[in-house]
């Protein structure tokens, strides 16, 4: 069984030293975010007259809405129409801009404000990741293993497991390698489980997404611990585990010196996921056979059609009891994903115990101009956390993306979260999971910018 003993950087003097001097850190730049929007706001008075200054927040809005509104119409077109909405969304943008700096000076002031008032996000984002830097999923220190079997994917990521010589260095360490082979389907989790039958005390897969989910349900379902070696094209798990993805090969380290973490599991019709289950317009650019090729283009040259003559099924999502309607997309992560014009695609933490919802209802060009102008807070966007999601439809299957694979199933299709299920064991030394990002609270950076020296400006990471 795992120690529960955290990390070594969890307890003790050091860390309350690092608390302090991040609280320090917050302090100020929640004070200089302040002051610099003061500034901002300062430049921009001085810019434009009382009735200049209406019209510039009128021009302003007006210019955003329509650059939405021509975003949209590139993103739902083809061709020459797709480059007329490029042309109105830049065009809105400098015109706008234009417009309002009629005089060399008072343009100058503008150029001023925006770089204050950008220098102030900065701040103010560097100042609420300091206030929250305590994040990640604690780490638990185990034995190695002493009979891990790795299963290696020859084809995954454009050959990574030849070119990084994964399977020698592997066996150097002790591991006894399973090689797929591509020009046959084989069942990996069949493999995983001959492989516990033979004795093995630890399960990794060089692979991707897809291949890591079936091995590590095998893992869980067992209780022995699971290795992640970026060997895929992508590599999202490996990413949100804090891995290397630039060198798979130093995944391995893992099994000389590496610690453990407890993550969540999802599960979609009774299939693992480790990282997401997509229905709707993913779900149907996923089926496409270009798209493992060619996985920007192909979602650039579908979009169009399927955001605007989506004829696929048509969706239901009920959410915790929460029921969402003929939603275009749902995106059901395990764990929620960052969100938000500040989103980065990643999950900051993988031990919610929650599932993420994500649905989008676009109709036309005034949600999208909606969804453009207010993000996460457009009534076309709503974004949720559960414990169980089931999605139903008009048809009697759907089709859905698991984890970047294509498959068909039949309604309804029940998701759900497994809390803590899956034991993974990384490197001890690794690149590690960036700070979450997050929108800009104001009233926190009031707060933190008036605490008085020795006062403690610590909040709560809510897991």
């Amino acid at each position: 069984m795992p120690s529960p003993r955290a990390g070594r950087d969890q307890t003790g003097p050091a860390r309350r030293a690092r608390r302090a001097q991040q609280a320090r850190r917050a302090r100020w730049l929640a004070r200089a975010a302040l002051a610099l929007v003061l500034a901002a706001v300062g430049l921009l008075i001085a810019a434009t007259d009382l009735g200049g200054a209406i019209v510039a927040v009128l021009i302003a809005v007006a210019a955003l809405a329509l650059a939405a509104v021509g975003g949209w119409w590139a993103l739902t077109h083809h061709g020459a129409a797709r480059t007329v909405g490029v042309l109105v969304m830049i065009g809105a943008l400098v015109g706008s801009v234009l417009l309002y700096a009629s005089s060399t000076v008072r343009w100058l002031i503008a150029l001023g404000a925006a770089v204050a008032w950008a220098a102030a996000l900065a701040c103010g984002r560097a100042a609420l990741r300091a206030d929250r830097a305590e994040h990640g999923t604690p780490v638990l220190h185990t034995p190695a293993p002493r009979r891990p079997v790795l299963i290696m994917n020859p084809a995954s990521g454009g050959g990574k497991v030849e070119r990084f010589d994964l399977v020698r260095k592997a066996e150097r360490l002790g591991c006894r390698v399973v090689l797929l082979d591509p020009a046959h389907h084989q069942d990996v989790a069949a493999l995983a489980r001959q492989a516990l039958a033979d004795g093995a005390d630890l399960l990794g897969v060089a692979g991707g997404d897809g291949t890591q989910a079936l091995v590590a349900g095998v893992a869980a379902e067992h209780g022995v611990p699971f290795l992640v070696i970026s060997a895929g094209t992508r590599n999202h798990f490996a990413m949100d585990l804090g891995l290397d993805r630039d060198d798979p090969s130093r995944c391995l380290l893992a099994l000389t010196d590496g610690v453990e973490l407890r993550v969540d599991l999802g599960e979609v019709a009774g299939r693992t996921f480790v990282n997401n289950a997509s229905f709707g317009v993913y779900a149907e650019i996923v089926q496409r056979p270009e798209y493992r090729d060619a996985k920007a283009a192909t979602t650039l040259d579908e979009l169009p059609d399927l955001l605007t003559g989506y004829a696929g099924a048509r969706l239901t999502a009920d959410v915790d009891g929460t029921v969402l309607a003929g939603p275009q997309a749902v995106l059901v992560s395990c764990d929620p994903y960052e969100t938000g014009w500040y989103g980065s695609g990643r999950r900051p933490r993988l031990d919610t115990g929650t599932l993420g919802v994500i649905s989008l209802t676009v109709r036309g060009a005034a949600q999208a101009a909606d969804l453009a102008l207010r993000g996460e807070q457009s009534a076309a966007l709503t974004k949720m956390t559960a414990d169980e999601v089931v999605i139903t439809a008009d048809t009697d299957t759907v089709q859905a993306g698991v984890d970047g694979e294509a498959l068909t199933l039949p309604v309804p299709v029940r998701c759900r979260i497994l809390p803590g299920a899956l034991r993974v064991r990384v490197p001890r030394e690794r690149p590690g999971v960036p700070p979450p990002r997050q929108g800009i609270d104001w009233r926190r950076l009031g707060m933190l910018a008036l605490a008085l020296p020795g006062k403690t400006t610590e909040t709560t990471v809510k897991r």
